[in-house]
C-alpha cells in the first residue's frame, strides 16, 4: 500500500454500503464463467454514479503501485475504473494514465488491443478489475499489456468472490488485493435488510 492513504475509513464503509445496496443481489444465478451461484455482484450501478466511483477510486488508488505509470483493465467493467483512478491521482499531483484492454484487437486501423497513451515499454501498468471470480478476465488484460512490453506485477479489484481468483493470480506470479471480499458485502446486504 502507498505510503500515504487517499481514502477514509468512512470511504470504506459509504463503499461497502453502495454495494451491498445497489450492486449486490442474492437468488439463484448462473455467472459468466457458467458456474451457478447463489450470489451474483454487478459493480456498475455503483461504478457508473458520481459518489460511488469517487469512493471506488480513492480506494483503488491506494493500491496502486507508487512506480506504476498507468492503470488499466478489460473493458467493460474496468472502464470506469481506470478513467476513475487516472482523474483522482491527477488530483492528488500524481501522474497515472488509464489504459483500457480490448477484449478482442481493434479490426482496423493499428489493429491493437490497447486504448490510451501508451507509456513506454517495460512501465509498471496496476490492473484494475471490479469483481473476480476465476480471474479469467484480469488474466486476459494482463496478457495483452506483458504482450505489450509492460510490466504487470498486481491485480486491484473492488470485490473477489473467493472462487480461485488468487489461486490463478498467485501461480503467474501476481498479487491480488481486493477491497472487499463477496462475504463482507453478503453481510453488509443482509444487515441492511433487517
Amino acid at each position: 500500500m502507498n505510503s500515504s492513504s487517499y481514502s477514509t475509513q468512512r470511504d470504506k464503509e459509504n463503499l461497502l454500503d453502495l454495494l451491498a445496496k445497489n450492486a449486490y443481489r442474492h437468488g439463484d444465478f448462473t455467472l459468466s464463467s457458467g458456474g451457478k451461484s447463489n450470489h451474483y455482484v454487478n459493480c456498475k450501478p455503483v461504478s457508473l454514479c458520481g459518489f460511488g466511483l469517487s469512493l471506488i477510486s480513492r480506494m483503488l488508488l491506494d493500491h496502486v503501485e507508487e512506480s506504476s505509470l498507468a492503470v488499466a483493465g478489460l473493458t467493460l467493467g474496468a472502464d470506469p475504473l481506470v478513467s476513475g483512478v487516472a482523474i483522482t491521482a491527477s488530483t492528488f499531483n500524481r501522474p497515472l494514465d488509464a489504459l483500457i484492454v480490448r477484449k478482442e484487437a481493434k479490426g482496423h486501423g493499428t489493429k491493437g488491443w490497447l486504448e490510451g497513451p501508451l507509456p513506454q515499454e517495460g512501465a509498471l501498468v496496476t490492473v484494475l478489475e471490479d469483481v473476480v471470480t476465476t480471474g479469467s478476465s484480469s488474466l486476459k488484460a494482463v496478457h495483452q499489456l506483458q504482450k505489450a512490453g509492460y510490466l504487470v506485477k498486481r491485480v486491484v479489484t473492488i470485490i473477489d468472490r473467493q472462487e480461485g481468483a488468487l489461486s490463478s493470480f498467485q501461480k503467474r506470479g501476481l498479487e491480488l488485493i481486493s477491497l472487499f471480499t463477496l462475504r463482507e458485502v453478503a453481510d453488509r446486504s443482509l444487515e441492511l435488510s433487517k
